[in-house]
């Protein structure tokens, strides 16, 4: 059995080993947790996040689960993710309002914030990359999760924010299902143990609106790192 595992971890750390169908809603953040191959592809209503420790052996099921397009559409997903990040981060200050618009480095500084580390280029090998990809596009729809639901509760009139949000989940979500097909189908993964975030329910309308602007600006920053290094890696030859 080969394991590897993920830098980092979520606010609060511990393990647990619980299957995906136990998180009850999948907008607020369980600390940890073992998601089977099968559930992995049910991330449209189950999103995880975090550190991951994955492990090979005989529990892929066909691979008749991935489309014939999936590494294309995978790429696809990353670019249109990294080409709109910066917008939604922008659209986001903007209707948190002041001090928000105004403090920008001061309020959104992301080095607070737990993301998982992000340490593969170009040149590391197509496993570990995927592996990395997968960690972060997880981590992100778990965010993605938790961001909008504070904004629905604040902000529930910006209907341009909300479908952005809800369209880069969306994304988000296919993105991590295509991911886990690819490991599964190239390097038999099939199971993750996962850590999760931290959630900002119980915060004060003002944190709730700073861990969004800090997540949603690292997100920028990273997202950008992601589609150099994964782009090549998924370029027909």
């Amino acid at each position: 059995m080969l394991s590897i595992t993920g830098e980092g971890g979520g606010i609060g750390g511990g393990t647990d080993h619980r299957r995906l169908g136990a998180h009850r809603d999948a907008r607020l953040f369980p600390r940890t947790g073992v998601v089977p191959f099968v559930a992995l592809l049910l991330l449209q209503r189950r999103p995880v996040a975090g550190r991951a420790l994955l492990v090979t052996g005989a529990g892929c099921p066909g691979h008749g689960l991935c489309r014939s397009n999936v590494q294309e559409q995978t790429r696809r997903q990353v670019a249109l993710l990294n080409a709109t990040a910066q917008d939604l981060f922008s659209l986001y200050l903007k209707c948190q309002g002041e001090p928000f618009s105004s403090e920008t480095d001061r309020l959104c500084n992301p080095s607070g914030v737990f993301f998982p580390a992000f340490r593969v280029n170009r040149t590391s090998e197509r496993k570990e990359v995927m592996v990395a990809m997968y960690k972060l596009f997880a981590f992100l729809n778990a965010s993605l999760g938790n961001i909008t639901r504070d904004q629905e509760e604040l902000n529930p009139t910006a209907k341009e924010l909300l479908d952005r949000l809800h369209n880069t989940t969306k994304t988000t979500r296919g993105l991590i299902s295509n991911l886990t097909c690819l490991l599964c189908k190239n390097y038999n993964v099939f199971q993750v143990d996962v850590s999760y975030g931290e959630s900002s329910k119980g915060k004060s309308a003002f944190k709730k609106k700073q861990q969004g602007c800090q997540v949603l600006r690292k997100y920028v920053q990273v997202i950008a790192q992601a589609a150099r290094v994964l782009l090549p890696h998924l370029s027909p030859p």
